[in-house]
């Protein structure tokens, strides 16, 4: 027979706004919340009771790389998100050789598969290796490639159920047949590191795309030619309403004036925070070499060597609460929403909200945004 456990909290957010009350809990599902202030077995008076977040796009942190990795890399760098608030994560593979990319998806299977993990790892995110060279950012231009069915259809065959989304550029698959072959295959398909233009936008949104990865990095914007403009993703992101982005919420890849601009276009329900973190996240790393790419680490943010451009950011979960609320201006509520039920929503899971039926996947976080504990499905971890 199982057991109840109730949470007590003078601040627990749910869609309808903040409640005092208790959290019922059985069998990993929220079965109840209520304005009892009855008796609880564990007590946050003082302290947010929030949903889990859910990082859709990080590659690593702690010192732990999810693509030059291992089975023990990928569940340390979760395992460390996972304190930071992250109760569902997407480890993100960048582009590399295609053998490195199938190695380290086989990577995220296992720790799949083995239950070790102490939060929820949804499925590898692809980003690459079919990319726009003209906005690779701080990827490798030497791995980035056109859609190659023979590749990523055998990739498929072998690892489909652990892929959760892939990130391509449109521009390079005209007739969209590499999104249609994603969505229907259930991987979320998103445009990003992309020089697409409204009608390979259009191309994209109708063979499954929707979702634009880290809106304003590497993403294009209005072109002329000969005086007749074309639009970019960007723009196509704020016309076609069922498009969601997603926004690096580091405080540095976005200033906070564009953070504000973003939610206010897009509106609240398109809008899902990201960490984008790299391996070196949560470190006192200032310099190295990730892949063959040089980097530096300063003003809270990994730049290239040559300070042309960001690398990645260093943010954990908890850090984008913390920029939303106090730098962007946002409640806590609009910030939470954004890194919980949004993205939840993009992924089609029963999480990111506290509300009966949904996983009792639940952070605890002080007045200074400090993590004070994590627990998944109704455990506390």
């Amino acid at each position: 027979m199982s057991e109840l456990l109730r949470i007590r909290s003078d601040r627990i957010l749910t869609p309808d706004g903040w409640i005092d009350g208790v959290v019922t809990v059985e069998d990993g599902k929220i079965i109840s919340v209520t304005s009892d202030k009855g008796k609880a077995d564990l007590d946050y008076i003082g302290r947010a009771l929030l949903p889990g977040f859910i990082d859709m796009h990080t590659h690593g942190a702690g010192g732990h790389d999810f693509l030059h990795s291992s089975p023990a890399e990928v569940l340390a760098g979760c395992n460390f998100h996972l304190r930071h608030g992250t109760t569902t994560i997407l480890p993100t593979i960048s582009a590399a050789p295609f053998d490195a990319m199938r190695k380290a998806v086989a990577d995220i299977a296992e720790v799949m598969d083995s239950g070790e993990a102490l939060g929820n790892i949804l499925g590898a995110h692809m980003e690459g290796p079919y990319l726009s060279a003209a906005q690779c950012g701080a990827q490798c231009p030497d791995f980035i490639t056109e859609p190659k069915e023979e590749e990523y259809g055998a990739l498929m065959e072998e690892f489909g159920k652990y892929i959760a989304r892939w990130t391509y550029a449109p521009e390079n698959d005209p007739d969209g047949a590499f999104a249609r072959y994603l969505s229907e295959k259930g991987v979320l398909v998103s445009a990003g590191h992309t020089d697409a233009k409204y009608p390979d936008m259009v191309t994209a949104i109708e063979n499954g795309c929707s979702l634009i990865t880290h809106l304003y990095s590497c993403t294009s914007t209005i072109t002329r030619d000969h005086g007749f403009r074309s639009l970019g993703v960007i723009e196509s992101a704020y016309l076609r309403d069922e498009l969601f982005v997603e926004i690096i919420a580091d405080g540095k890849h976005l200033p906070a004036d564009l953070l504000r601009l973003i939610v206010k276009l897009k509106g609240k329900e398109r809008v899902a925070l990201i960490t984008d973190s790299l391996a070196i996240a949560g470190t006192d790393v200032t310099e190295g070499v990730m892949g063959a790419t040089e980097f530096i680490v300063e003003d809270g943010v990994c730049k290239l060597r040559d300070r042309s451009a960001f690398a990645g950011s260093v943010a954990t979960a908890d850090r984008l609460v913390e920029v939303m609320v106090r730098e962007a201006g946002f409640s806590l509520f609009d910030a939470v929403e954004m890194l919980t039920r949004i993205p939840a929503k993009i992924l089609d899971l029963s999480k990111g909200q506290i509300t009966p039926g949904y996983d009792a996947d639940l952070v605890v976080m002080d007045d200074n945004f400090a993590v004070q504990a994590v627990l998944v499905a109704g455990k506390l971890v």
